[in-house]
């Protein structure tokens, strides 16, 4: 199950501390959402259930040839984003900036294990809207 709030971006942090990676992302549905993913040197193939702030989801590891296989089965449905990991005590930030179409977008994604938690959550100053109940925001529909 994931359970996540999404948020877009007032003001960046300075991201030069924070580690990133490249992250392409390949939808061969979106209904349910299957797509296949890269980043950095790992590779997924994902199930995404319905839902906005709990979901189910599952990931399985790819081979590096299974995902340019797969992906090119995409036609054309893909997302490219570098992604920042920023700690939050207890939880981390992970920062999308998006590429390409769907720059300048900058979305932030915080996980937690719970619905409470998630609903407690107070983000902190340089968050700006709570997009996590609209789908205009899911990735799958993006594309």
């Amino acid at each position: 199950m994931e359970i996540e709030r999404k948020f877009l971006i007032k003001e960046l942090p300075d991201l030069t501390q924070y580690d990133s990676n490249h992250i392409t992302q390949g939808y061969l549905c979106t209904n349910p959402v299957v797509r296949v993913r890269e980043d950095g040197n790992r590779y997924y193939l994902t199930y995404k259930g319905k839902g906005m702030l709990a979901r189910e989801e599952a990931n399985l590891p790819l081979t590096k040839e299974a995902f340019e296989h797969l992906v090119s089965k995409s036609d054309g449905k893909i997302i490219q984003k570098t992604r920042y990991l920023i700690p939050l005590d207890p939880y981390t930030i992970e920062l999308d900036v998006f590429e390409g179409a769907h720059a300048p977008l900058i979305m932030a994604e915080v996980e937690f294990p719970s619905v409470e938690e998630a609903n407690a959550f107070v983000p902190p100053s340089w968050f700006g809207e709570d997009v996590t109940q609209n789908p205009q925001y899911h990735n799958s529909n993006m594309i």
